[in-house]
């Protein structure tokens, strides 16, 4: 279609002919949306889908992720047969090998984890590997992991399979037609702005690729992706390579190897890469090649042919570099913008793209229709971004990062080194002061641990015990038995007030907030198929005035959920009150005598009660004290003004030394928090989860005026007995293995499921870890207390004990005491 005949509406306009936009378009029409209208600027495929290389390697680092791969793969299998287009996949499988002694303990957990999402893998000795690939060299090689089900597309073929099957669909599909804009009237979509004129619409669909940073930025919509050179080359024909050859990949050599038409495409992800066009896209950029930095690149190429020491002798038909969008998390965005409603973002797939498309396209196309997505997808939901990430200097530093992680070991709590010191605290220079390693958190530097005098603060990386596992476990102990100090004014604070903010409150959270003034809450926010969306506290500041807090990366996400649900008739107002306040979180079993020698209101239990907040005075501040514990020790979260921050945290540190105060980090949070088996949303709870299935029916307020939304799923879930699924905590008995998560669960032998997060726990002497089962009768108490579980950690399996509450203080005493 040209510009010229071009509709005055459609219901979808799809913006970007990639593989991306055209799958969305393509699975619109499977849902009977046929009012589409997908705009190309230039010609299908332009840009970055052409020159992609086309693996389908179908594992990822989470379920979801693998379940939209695993769609992809079986999609392109059929739409030859659907569209009458071919697609060139093959079911060649994929070897990724391992010649580091860590590298196979990542692989390892890899494949544990492969089994838990019902991915088929098998390790495989070099030799195996030789009798697969006969042209590698795999003296090196400690060991291979081999993938049967993985294979290869044609980028271009798949992208006009599936163009096809939109427009056999009814959707229409109008090339070299670009957008200006998106048209918008009391924050919703209302159209798109041509250079043929305007096209209204309901919904518009961001698919622009490495364009849609800067077409978001037209409407205030942030996405924070940026292009970066990635290079392959291809030799001449080589004898004996043949088009079954498994994809392999080697990637302490940065490099992936596939058949390319009797040739051998040789791929590199560079550990430091280049970011693009940083002063903008050209506006003629289509089927363009970049100029290369061969003498960069060429220690890397020099590298890996070594693995395949043929192509050092053979002819290059192609040296390539092309640009890929990267983001500043190495996971892509999708989902509607917070603050437009109408205004769709499927884009910045991280070299991804050909794998993810297929899967991808379902869930839009499903989130679009019906209004939400059909699976938890936090991880690439574009509300977990925040606006700084679009900052193009920060994107320039953390590309070339970003881009460098797609072959970089994988480590445990491994932290970002580039675009670092975006956000301190306040008392930042403090508890450098301490000796605190930072970790990097939405922006913020927090302290994570801290090293002990004539130790240096920073990170050794290990699948086994870290540098700084003592120093954690003494910070652990410290709250267990005497008393620490967190810094934790990273949390994000938003106010709800209005005269309607606690009805408003009430409908949306799972418990009651028809509560007394300083009364802490701890509640769900639900969706309407009952998964939980928030897991937060709720203070009651005021008649008419509640403080949300919740933690800094769902900052966006929390805030967009109050902000689309307040209804017209609802006098509610929202604002984000972080800045105004730092939070000192002091746990332990001598809190209260710290605390006592810093003010003169009365601590005690009969007066200061658990899950309450008073107002009290320490040094010349007035602080608010919430009596609250995720430590599941005694203890008081300080809300202090930001102002008095640092005399509060030096008032209490000076009178700390009298009780042995110890500073203590997010690693020792997550290790206490664990072991008395609290919750963190993202890990162990989101939004495929429910409180019945988590445990967390208690916070379930059923009598309330107005129901809570989600609460007739959840009503339906109690009443019909024991859950199908249900998350445990788990501990093993051998006292050396680590768990992080992802761990298959077995009982009697069966695989019933996985970790959700796991550490060790210093108290109860072992790895501690919760993680859902699933059986189709229930999980009762009866059948937890009756089998024998183990956990699978790096391929072998170790017995586990498993509880149904805490192990550590299950009632809960000593955080009330």
């Amino acid at each position: 279609m040209s510009g010229a005949s071009l509709p005055t509406q459609a219901q979808i306009v799809v913006i970007g002919g990639g593989i991306i936009g055209c799958s969305i378009a393509y699975h619109l029409t499977t849902l009977g949306r046929k009012d589409v209208l997908l705009l190309e600027r230039k010609e299908l495929t332009c840009g970055t889908t052409w020159h992609a290389a086309g693996l389908i390697t179908t594992l990822r680092h989470t379920e979801n992720q693998t379940r939209l791969a695993r769609y992809s793969q079986e999609l392109y299998k059929d739409l030859e047969t659907i569209t009458g287009q071919a697609t060139g996949f093959r079911q060649v499988g994929s070897i990724q090998i391992a010649s580091s002694r860590e590298r196979v303990r990542e692989m390892r957990r890899g494949c544990d984890m492969a089994r838990c999402f019902g991915v088929e893998v098998e390790e495989i000795s070099p030799a195996e590997i030789r009798n697969k690939w006969p042209l590698a060299e795999t003296r090196d090689i400690q060991a291979g992991f081999y993938f049967p089900d993985d294979g290869r597309a044609n980028p271009t073929d798949t992208t006009q399979a599936l163009a096809k099957g939109a427009r056999q669909g009814g959707a229409t599909i109008a090339q070299n037609v670009t957008v200006d804009k998106v048209s918008t009237r009391a924050s919703r979509v209302t159209g798109v702005v041509t250079e043929h004129g305007e096209i209204s619409c309901e919904h518009v669909v961001n698919c622009a690729g490495m364009w849609a940073r800067e077409l978001g930025a037209r409407n205030n919509v942030t996405i924070p992706l940026q292009a970066a050179e990635h290079y392959y080359l291809v030799t001449e024909a080589i004898e004996g390579v043949h088009a079954e050859l498994p994809i392999l990949r080697d990637p302490d050599n940065r490099a992936y190897f596939r058949e390319e038409t009797g040739k051998i495409m040789l791929g590199i992800f560079e550990d430091i890469a280049a970011p693009w066009a940083l002063g903008g896209i050209p506006e003629d950029f289509s089927f363009d090649e970049l100029a290369p930095d061969w003498d960069r690149l060429t220690p890397y190429l020099e590298r890996a042919m070594r693995r395949i020491p043929i192509m050092q002798d053979s002819g290059i038909q192609l040296l390539f570099c092309g640009p890929e969008s990267f983001t500043a998390d190495h996971n892509y965005f999708m989902g509607e913008a917070p603050d437009l409603a109408g205004y769709f973002v499927a884009a910045g797939f991280n070299s991804l793209g050909v794998l993810s498309a297929g899967g991808v396209g379902l869930v839009m196309a499903q989130w679009i229709t019906s209004g939400h997505p059909p699976m938890d997808v936090f991880d690439v939901d574009i509300k977990r971004t925040h606006r700084f990430q679009g900052n193009p200097a920060f994107l320039r530093d953390r590309t070339v990062e970003s881009l460098g992680l797609v072959y970089r070991n994988h480590w445990p709590y491994r932290q970002f080194e580039t675009a670092r010191n975006i956000k301190k605290l306040v008392l930042h220079d403090r508890l450098a002061a301490a000796n605190a390693c930072f970790g990097e958190s939405a922006g913020w530097e927090r302290p994570n641990w801290y090293a002990p005098a004539g130790v240096k603060a920073e990170y050794e990386y290990s699948f086994g015990r870290p540098g700084w596992f003592g120093h954690v476990a003494a910070e652990h102990r410290a709250v267990r038995d005497n008393v620490g100090v967190f810094e934790q004014s990273s949390f994000t604070k938003l106010l709800v007030q209005g005269n309607g903010a606690e009805a408003f409150l009430n409908r949306l959270a799972t418990n009651n907030l028809a509560v007394p003034v300083g009364k802490v809450v701890y509640t769900q926010f639900l969706n309407n198929r009952g998964g939980i969306e928030a897991d937060i506290t709720i203070t009651r500041t005021g008649e008419t005035e509640y403080l949300v807090v919740t933690p800094a990366f769902t900052a966006t996400h929390v805030y967009s959920w109050l902000k689309n649900h307040i209804v017209s008739d609802e006098f509610v107002v929202i604002t984000d009150v972080s800045p105004s306040h730092g939070i000192l979180n002091v746990q332990g079993p001598r809190a209260r005598d710290l605390l006592q020698t810093l003010t003169d209101a009365d601590l005690s239990a009969p007066a200061f009660p658990f899950a309450t907040m008073q107002c009290i005075n320490i040094g010349y501040s007035n602080v608010m004290a919430l009596r609250v514990s995720y430590t599941g020790e005694l203890g008081w979260e300080l809300f202090v003004p930001t102002e008095f921050l640092q005399q509060t945290y030096d008032n209490i540190i000076k009178k700390g030394s009298d009780f042995g105060l110890k500073h203590c980090g997010y690693h020792a949070l997550n290790s206490l928090r664990i072991e008395r088996g609290f919750r963190e949303f993202a890990h162990d709870i989101g939004a495929d989860d429910n409180p019945v299935e988590a445990g967390l029916d208690f916070t379930c307020r059923f009598n309330k005026p107005t129901p809570f939304i989600g609460q007739d799923k959840v009503a339906a879930m109690r009443a019909a007995g024991p859950p199908k699924r249900r998350l445990l905590q788990f501990m093993l008995a051998d006292p050396e293995p680590l768990l992080y998560h992802a761990e298959p669960i077995f009982r009697n032998g069966e695989m019933l499921g996985y970790t959700s997060s796991g550490m060790y726990g210093f108290t109860l002497g072992a790895a501690v870890a919760l993680g859902y089962i699933s059986h189709p009768e229930g999980v009762s108490d009866e059948f937890v207390a009756s089998g024998n579980f183990e956990i699978c950690v790096e391929g072998s399996n170790y017995p586990a004990t498993v509880s149904c509450s805490a192990f550590y203080d299950p009632d809960g005493k000593r955080c009330r005491a």
